[in-house]
């Protein structure tokens, strides 16, 4: 379990190691020195200050390393007031983002520790799927982003960013063929304005919230050196937006008959590579013997597990079919990281979003 006081910490040595000139961790200090004298109004405050610091450009890049501290303080600060339903919301937004996060007692008010728990059990409890909600729904109900945080991408790789996933063949295909940066540009603005659920008005919502999913997906779903709005998950999420409820199960030993290879920490080829540079041995032996054995089979949940997004029917772009449709990513060692599984319903689903996107049915879809 992830304590706390550890993401505090965390947080606040990433803003004293580069902010040091800045107010910010000052702020976040009074904001726990508050918090410990009970002084949670004043806490409030200050944590509204904070808030306006993070917001500046040039603390940009720490938002998001700050957001479960903020949110677990502003619901501990609600909670010990006795604002429960507020205290609930902002623990939601923590859970979703520290899922394992535990409260040393000694250290918290029993009222703050029993609305927390009482928001993880809701979490998990079953619930109506009409009205169910995803913890990646909630974090991203109470995300906050505007336009300004946004910078164009224009250039030349433009149709290979997150946009890839709304182009038609005949979009990508036109884009490919400009010769300069003005009638890319040209291009650009005009396919927004086609999809524009609302051409009279000078918003356009639907860039508007795509752009947000952008900037939602980089935040929560990079894998490696791959930004989020480009892996599976966030491909997903761009078309569809958040889903109903997520299920998460590890996988394992034995569990996948069809790839018994994916489950070993070793592949074929790191035995080969051993085989060649020691020769014929018993020290090759024995090294074989211990890269190939039952030791070396993964059973870690941590290692190898299977997400599954559920999307119900009020979800799904129209001409859908289904009721329901999941959409399965499996995480295994040697196979990937939340690798999308390419089923019939699935792939299906995602066409019919875009196609729906663009011939410019997308109003409902962008007000979400």
């Amino acid at each position: 379990m992830v304590s706390i006081r550890r993401i505090a910490c965390l947080s606040l040595f990433l803003l004293g190691s580069s902010l040091s000139a800045a107010p910010l961790p000052q702020l976040f200090h009074k904001v726990k020195e508050q918090f410990r004298l009970a002084a949670y109004e004043d806490a409030l405050g200050t944590l509204a200050q904070v808030e306006t610091e993070v917001e500046k450009p040039e603390n940009q890049s720490y938002r998001e390393s700050l957001r479960p501290s903020l949110a677990f303080y502003r619901g501990a600060c609600l909670a010990a007031l006795g604002r429960d339903r507020e205290a609930r919301e902002e623990f939601e937004v923590f859970l979703a983002l520290s899922p394992n996060a535990s409260l040393d007692p000694g250290l918290y008010p029993k009222k703050v520790i029993a609305v927390l728990e009482e928001t993880r059990r809701s979490l998990k409890r079953p619930q109506d799927p009409a009205v169910e909600e995803s913890s990646v729904a909630a974090a991203y109900r109470s995300y906050r982003w505007s336009t300004k945080d946004h910078q164009p991408e224009l250039g030349e790789d433009w149709a290979d960013g997150p946009v890839r996933c709304l182009l038609t063949a005949e979009e990508r295909r036109s884009f490919s063929q400009f010769p300069n940066p003005v009638s890319r540009s040209e291009f650009v603005t005009a396919f927004w304005k086609t999809r524009d659920p609302r051409p009279e008005t000078v918003e356009n919502e639907f860039r508007e919230e795509f752009e947000k999913r952008v900037a939602f997906s980089d935040a929560h779903f990079t894998e490696g050196e791959t930004r989020g709005s480009l892996t599976d998950r966030g491909t997903v999420f761009l078309l569809l937006g958040p889903p109903t409820y997520i299920g998460r199960k590890p996988i394992v030993s034995g569990e996948d008959t069809s790839d018994p290879a994916g489950m070993s920490r070793y592949s074929r080829n790191d035995v080969v590579a051993v085989e060649k540079s020691m020769g014929n041995s018993n020290a090759t032996n024995v090294a074989v013997d211990n890269m190939t054995g039952p030791g070396n089979r993964i059973t870690d949940s941590a290692a190898n597990w299977r997400e599954i997004w559920h999307y119900r029917r009020e979800l799904l772009p129209k001409g859908v079919p289904y009721q329901q449709v999941d959409f399965e990513f499996i995480t295994r060692h040697g196979y990937g990281r939340n690798v999308l599984q390419r089923e019939d319903t699935a792939l299906n689903t995602l066409d019919a979003a875009r196609k729906a996107i663009a011939v410019g049915r997308s109003a409902n879809r962008a007000s979400r």
